[in-house]
């Protein structure tokens, strides 16, 4: 019978060989990982090893940190339905759905205006809200539903907002009747069709458009035509209804459940303005613009009723400013 001493001698020895085995799989990978060859007879001694592991581990969180930043940079990711319409394929195709043939002559399926995903028309309803524009089919920066273009050019709000607002509070915030004077229509149209054209590459500096009430017009006439208001149709009506409150928190807690029904971009976009508005608000003394003022100009830019009765509609224009005007007061709060 072996001694209880030799046991715990073998116990010793086969933990120390577990221990070393360990080591080496440590020095392989991380060899592996700086691209070095050091495996058999040529392994360093631990003198040389010791000072490599602690550069490797260096080089792996710095990779780590970098990764981390650069998640935290990207645009967030938008959720955006399919914009199916019937299309007439020519030669055979398939449904990139279900993979089964598209059969018949004429209207054989649906394709995505945006992405072109071709599917069947019975397919397209189970399709997930995965649609990621490409820019060869979103051939505009106005007119184009808010969503698709943030996705298209992978930006977390449209280009035309972000680079109008920078342009506005590089030069304009004293401007006196900042986005209640107009500019001269011809050149917002100008704007309009160079943006249309050359994206974020057009220039909109006070070299190309001296007068900052042309890139306040710009800026207003994109936001008048998306197809889709920023504050949705389908949160119109709680806007609406959350204005009338009396409750100072009541309306305050209502107003949050409202912004919550927003699609993200739109959400965000939003928020962006609003924050941009009240800065304008705090050079009132030069620029003459308070909450108020902005809210007449911006409630039925950014809430256009849906499909309601005249009377209806009527009825919801004085409460559009007093959506928009409490939005600015209580930007901080609320976004």
């Amino acid at each position: 019978m072996p001694s209880r001493e030799s046991y715990e001698v073998r116990k010793g020895e086969k933990s120390l060989v577990h221990k070393a085995k360990q080591e080496a799989n440590q020095q392989d990978i991380l060899a592996a990982a700086l691209g070095m060859r050091i495996s058999g007879p040529q392994k360093p001694p631990a003198t040389i090893w010791q000072p490599l592991k602690l550069f490797a581990y260096s080089q792996l969180t710095s990779l780590v940190r970098k990764a981390a930043l650069k998640d935290n940079s990207l645009p967030p990711k938008y959720e955006k339905v399919h914009n199916f319409k019937v299309h007439t394929f020519r030669g055979p195709h398939w449904c990139e759905y279900c993979a089964n043939f598209m059969w018949g002559l004429t209207a054989q399926g649906v394709k995505c205006a945006d992405c072109g995903l071709n599917v069947h028309k019975q397919c397209s309803t189970m399709v997930p809200c995965s649609c990621v524009p490409d820019l060869k089919h979103v051939k505009k920066v106005y007119s184009c539903e808010l969503t698709t273009l943030v996705k298209a050019h992978n930006t977390k709000r449209p280009m035309v907002v972000d680079m109008c607002i920078q342009e506005i509070e590089s030069r304009g915030l004293k401007s006196e009747g900042l986005y209640r004077i107009s500019g001269f229509s011809d050149s917002v149209e100008d704007v309009k069709s160079t943006f249309d054209r050359d994206g974020e590459k057009t220039d909109i500096s006070a070299n190309a458009y001296e007068d900052i009430n042309i890139i306040t017009g710009a800026l207003k006439l994109y936001l008048r035509d998306l197809p889709i208001p920023v504050i949705s149709y389908d949160a119109y009506p709680r806007f609406i209804e959350t204005a009338k409150l009396e409750d100072p928190e009541k309306r305050l807690k209502a107003f949050r459940e409202a912004l919550e029904l927003l699609p993200a971009a739109h959400s965000e976009t939003l928020r962006y303005l609003m924050a941009h508005l009240k800065r304008v608000t705090l050079n009132e003394k030069d620029n003459l613009m308070n909450a108020e003022n902005l809210g007449i100009i911006f409630g039925p830019t950014l809430l256009r009723a849906p499909n309601l009765d005249a009377m209806t509609a009527l009825n919801d224009i004085r409460y559009q400013p007093q959506v928009v005007e409490f939005l600015i007061k209580n930007e901080d709060i609320l976004f």
